[in-house]
């Protein structure tokens, strides 16, 4: 049997360019048709029909970026810092930026990310989207992106990230940092679409206050060398809730260390952690961690694998509490398709290749996600991708 590898495998950094010349465009439309295919898979809307703002970051530098509703502001994290005096309340608060190698080499190589604020009591009706693109061999790219939802206000974020189809290597480093006020919402999207050599090292730290509400949904369907995330959200007024959705899939030669952490640390609040994962050969660690700090609190963690071909998958929910009175369960399950229900669907009229086909499109449901309809789209045409390359 494989092992299993080390929680942090080696990722050489010296070997990955973090200087280069900066891209500008005036809008998605500049954009190569070829490119655009990458961005498309990123969940992207190439002509922003849809969408509120657009911030795209291509290698070093921001690319475009733009808004089209009044109350939210979208700017390249370099022109926030400048704009807010540094950004004391919200820049390296929620992240330590000394907590390992990557925050170190992200502060010391800033080249740009996102700054998203959503005015007090404002309800974004359309989403936003942010890119983080790379173009180039061996490119090492650093961003720190802030989002600030104030007071009673409403977003739905959409970033994809993505590598060029000639790219094979390159390194992602993104800092993101999450500050939901009193009675704020915000919806996270993420969808990857990188190389089958790209390695990727997301921090990711929220802080939610009373009647807050964070929904994640990480979406994971392309070949990657590496990731390594594991965002953290603490619910810290009374009724915030926090919620991930993730599916992840791990083809031959990937290896995908992908979990969250909820820390309930007040009254009446409530967290949920739900992962799908499929190994075609790949693998994938899947951590999950609530922890209650306080009373009422409850929290539910559900962990399920599928195994397709030879490969790893390693599902670890662990539950903590520490007060009396606290609510947290867990399931896990990891294994392969059942044969009553390949038989079940064949008795039905499917061959058995068909009847696989249904019963994995169906483990990777993302009605829950709650996406945007030309973003669900998308993701099933990707999806559907992922199908042929599995069988």
């Amino acid at each position: 049997m494989p092992k299993i590898k080390k929680v942090n495998p080696e990722v050489k950094l010296d070997k990955f360019k973090f200087e280069g010349e900066e891209v500008k465009i005036d809008g998605l439309h500049q954009i190569s048709e070829q490119d655009r295919e990458e961005l498309e898979m990123a969940g992207v809307d190439i002509e922003e029909v849809e969408r509120s703002g657009t911030y795209l970051h291509i290698n070093h530098s921001k690319a475009t970026c733009s808004t089209k509703q009044e109350g939210l502001e979208i700017l390249d994290i370099k022109d926030a810092l400048e704009k807010y005096d540094g950004l004391p309340e919200y820049f390296w608060k929620a992240v330590n930026k000394d907590k390992d190698e990557y925050t170190k080499l992200a502060a010391e190589k800033l080249h740009g990310g996102y700054f998203i604020k959503v005015e007090k009591g404002r309800k974004i009706t359309e989403p936003v989207q942010s890119c983080l693109f790379i173009k180039g061999e061996n490119v090492g790219q650093s961003v720190h992106n802030i989002i600030v939802i104030e007071e009673g206000a409403e977003v739905h974020i959409i970033t994809g990230c993505a590598t060029s189809h000639k790219v094979k290597s390159a390194l992602h480093l993104g800092i993101s940092e999450f500050y939901i006020k009193k009675g704020g919402k915000l919806t996270f999207t993420m969808v990857h679409n990188w190389g089958e050599q790209v390695d990727v090292r997301p921090r990711t730290v929220g802080i939610v206050e009373e009647g807050g509400v964070f929904q994640s949904n990480y979406i994971l369907l392309k070949p990657v060398k590496s990731v390594q995330s594991f965002p953290v959200i603490y619910l810290n007024g009374k009724g915030a809730v926090a919620r991930f959705n993730s599916i992840l899939v791990a083809p031959p030669g990937a290896y995908i260390n992908s979990g969250n952490k909820i820390v309930l640390n007040a009254e009446d609040t409530r967290g949920e952690i739900i992962s799908r994962a499929i190994t075609t050969g790949g693998e994938i660690i899947a951590p999950g961690i609530i922890e209650a700090n306080s009373v009422p609190a409850k929290g539910h963690l559900e962990c399920k694998g599928l195994i397709l071909n030879d490969g790893i998958i390693h599902a670890i929910p662990e539950l903590k509490g520490t007060k009396s009175g606290v609510e947290l369960s867990h399931e896990a399950a990891v294994g392969k398709i059942a044969q009553e229900e390949i038989e079940y669907l064949m008795a039905r009229g499917l061959d058995e290749d068909e009847a696989t086909s249904t019963i994995v499109r169906g483990f990777m449901n993302v009605d829950i996600m709650g996406l945007p309809a030309k973003l669900k789209q998308s993701i099933d045409k990707i999806i559907a991708e992922t199908e042929k390359d599995m069988f």
